[in-house]
């Protein structure tokens, strides 16, 4: 098979795997989001567990990857798509470590804990959510437009980070019995925010991709 071809099928498989990862990625979000306004601990303990074979397929794309470094020898452009599948990788396990961090306070709010959960944390998620299939879209088309959007929607969240955090300690003020629980909510507006700061990495490492140049998207 000819050098080139092999290259493309190598690149080809491995950008598979990172939409797949990413899916997965996706859905550790949703789930976790979901069973913390259940109380589902049963649940939470799950994604936890299942957190362990998202560690699994990001190796398996680094080491993919490496391999391909390896026999390909290649330059330029395709040895930043190489690259940027190796950081984007590291950004969507790093973003389902915080999926897990989630699950932990669901865990920490206890089972059926009848706590009202501040809506925002839900908006923050799909907002979040929708980052990630964009991400991945610029990524696959190596389309800059798209990695620049990515900014715009994570100031939204950052807004809404801000946004959930002050009603958070609004309610602390007049249930400071609560104040454990409330403060498991604040961490989740967390999670949720360094979530799409990794996604806006994703963004950055497109742009290095096509430019060969680091971006900020956070300025």
């Amino acid at each position: 098979m000819p050098i080139r071809v092999q290259f493309e099928e190598d690149l080809q498989s491995i950008k598979d795997q990172i939409k797949q990862l990413s899916l997965d990625v996706k859905e550790s979000l949703d789930t976790a989001i979901h069973v913390l306004y259940q109380g589902d601990v049963d649940k939470a303990k799950q994604i936890m567990k299942d957190d362990v074979l998202i560690d699994d397929k990001e190796g398996q794309i680094n080491e993919e990857a490496i391999l391909t470094i390896a026999k390909q020898q290649p330059v330029a452009t395709d040895l930043r798509r190489l690259i940027v599948a190796i950081k984007i990788s590291s950004d969507l396990e790093r973003m389902a470590d915080h999926s897990k961090n989630i699950a932990k306070a669901t865990i920490h709010l206890g089972p059926n804990h009848g706590i009202k959960i501040n809506p925002n944390l839900r908006e923050m998620a799909v907002l979040a959510m929708d980052m990630v299939d964009l991400a991945i879209k610029a990524f696959e088309h190596e389309d800059i437009s798209l990695a620049q959007k990515l900014a715009e929607m994570d100031d939204e969240i950052d807004e809404l980070y801000g946004k959930s955090v002050r009603e958070l300690l609004e309610v602390t003020a007049v249930n400071p019995e609560q104040i454990q629980h409330i403060m498991q909510m604040a961490y989740t507006a967390r999670y949720i925010e360094r979530f799409a700061d990794h996604i806006t990495n994703i963004g950055e490492s497109v742009f290095y991709l096509v430019k060969g140049k680091t971006y900020d998207l956070n300025k």
